[in-house]
C-alpha cells in the first residue's frame, strides 16, 4: 500500500488498541461464579454472539449493552448476577489496558499523521481509555454520537464528514482495526482504505468478534508493525 497520500489514520479502540479480550475475561470470571472450567475461547465467542445481537437491535448506550450482555451470558450458564455487578462489568472497561505495543506505536504514528477513533462505545468510557493511550486523537466518533454500532457504515460516514470539514478527503484516510466483521467489511463497502490489525494471529477462531470473509487491503499484527511500515526510520 502507498502511504504517501495518507493524512489521517483512524482506529477501532477495543480489541485493536485496548486488549479487550484480556480485560473482558478477567471481569467476566470475577463476576460470574463457576466459570473455572469454561475455556477462554468459548467464553469469548459466547459473549461476542450475545453482544452483537444486542447491538443489532434498537440503539442503547454501550454501558447498557455491556450490562445486558453479561446478564444474558450468566443466564446461559444458569447463573444470575445482581444489577450492581452487571453495572460493574461496564465500569470495568475503563481499566482495560492497552496492548504492550500500542502506546509506542501510536506515538510514532502521531509524528507524521493525524489520528482518529471510530469506536463502538460511549463518550465517557472512551474518555477513560483515551488517558491510557497517551496520544491526542483529533477526531473521535463513538457509537453514542451517531446512535449506531459498527458494522453500520453510518459510523464511518460520520468520520468521513468530520475529516472533510477538517480539510482531509476520504482517500487520505486509513482505518486500522482488529475486527474483519465490524471494520474491514464496512470500509470495503464504502471504499475506505483499511488495515487489519490481526491481534489474534496464531489463535483459533475469532474470539469475541463475529466471523467475516472480508479481505483487508493491508494486514499487520500490531500497531508497532503498522508504525514501522508507515514511519520508516
Amino acid at each position: 500500500m502507498d502511504f504517501s497520500a495518507i493524512r489521517l489514520i483512524t482506529f477501532d479502540c477495543y480489541g485493536t488498541l485496548i486488549d479487550w479480550e484480556t480485560g473482558m475475561l478477567r471481569s467476566l470470571r470475577g463476576l460470574i461464579p463457576g466459570l473455572r472450567d469454561v475455556p477462554d475461547e468459548q467464553l469469548l465467542e459466547m459473549y461476542g454472539e450475545i453482544e452483537e445481537k444486542i447491538e443489532s437491535g434498537p440503539y442503547a448506550v454501550y454501558r447498557l449493552v455491556l450490562s445486558r450482555a453479561v446478564e444474558q451470558l450468566a443466564h446461559r450458564f444458569h447463573k444470575t448476577i445482581s444489577p450492581g455487578d452487571a453495572q460493574r462489568f461496564g465500569d470495568s472497561l475503563k481499566a482495560w489496558q492497552p496492548f504492550p505495543d500500542t502506546v509506542a506505536g501510536l506515538k510514532k504514528l502521531a509524528t507524521r499523521y493525524k489520528l482518529g477513533i471510530i469506536s463502538n462505545t460511549d463518550d465517557d468510557l472512551f474518555a477513560a481509555s483515551h488517558k491510557l493511550l497517551q496520544v491526542p486523537f483529533e477526531l473521535v466518533v463513538t457509537a453514542q454520537q451517531v446512535r449506531s454500532y459498527k458494522p453500520s457504515t453510518n459510523n464511518f460516514g460520520e468520520m468521513i464528514k468530520r475529516a472533510d470539514q477538517a480539510g482531509i478527503k476520504a482517500d487520505q484516510i486509513l482505518h486500522a482495526a482488529q475486527s474483519l466483521y465490524h471494520d474491514i467489511a464496512p470500509t470495503n463497502t464504502i471504499g475506505l482504505k483499511n488495515c487489519w490489525v490481526n491481534r489474534r494471529y496464531g489463535k483459533l477462531g475469532t474470539g469475541a468478534t463475529k466471523p467475516s470473509n472480508a479481505k483487508p487491503m493491508l494486514e499487520v499484527r500490531s500497531i508497532e508493525e503498522l508504525a514501522e511500515k508507515m514511519v520508516p526510520e
